[in-house]
């Protein structure tokens, strides 16, 4: 027993409401499946070769002499370092995808809300955001992995105009100081 009460009829075949997707989500078996063939993918298609890749081209440059090794502990450092970089760039590259199997599952309240999520992003105008309030009925607003409340009230970031950029050092200088030497009085 699990310590909660089913109310339902053994023949009744309702599908779960969609509240919330949050930490408190229990996912479904085929959802855990897709998890874990997320991982498995994730790592053997993506993780190994970058981090593989990065170490060969981290090695390259320190044998070229463009990177220099440690005295003590040679290309070790570096090595890992290239590794650890390339494990998170592959399990990143590997987000969408995932999504995307996510999106395709049938009867799955995960799916669902990513699909809403997806749907909502469509019919916004581009480079327009909306902040939901606190008060705003959270079935219709599903998060697509909402792991942290901040990312749950933003749903799209906003569309900046690029600033114009000058190297030139009269325009960088703070206003009120000047390059000449003032002349003061000659007390000779």
């Amino acid at each position: 027993m699990n310590g909660r009460a089913d109310f339902q009829e053994p023949s009744a075949e309702v599908p779960r409401p969609i509240t919330h997707i949050g930490p408190d989500y229990i996912p479904t078996e085929e959802e855990r499946r897709l998890f874990a063939e997320c991982n498995d993918e994730s790592f053997w298609f993506r993780s190994v070769p970058l981090a593989a890749t990065s170490m060969l081209i981290t090695q390259g440059l320190i044998s070229k002499g463009i990177l220099s090794s440690h005295p003590k502990y040679g290309s070790i450092p570096k090595l890992i370092f290239a590794c650890i970089m390339g494990y998170f760039a592959g399990k990143l590259s590997y987000v969408k995808t995932c999504q995307e199997k996510f999106r395709n599952l049938e009867n799955s309240p995960l799916g669902e809300a990513l699909r809403l999520a997806q749907a909502r992003r469509r019919s916004s105008p581009p480079g327009h955001y909306y902040q939901k309030s606190k008060y705003d009925s959270n079935v219709s607003g599903q998060s697509s992995f909402g792991t942290s409340p901040a990312a749950d009230n933003i749903e799209m970031l906003p569309h900046y105009e690029p600033i114009p950029f000058s190297s030139s050092v009269n325009e960088s200088a703070p206003t009120g100081i000047t390059d000449h030497i003032v002349q003061g009085r000659n007390f000779s």
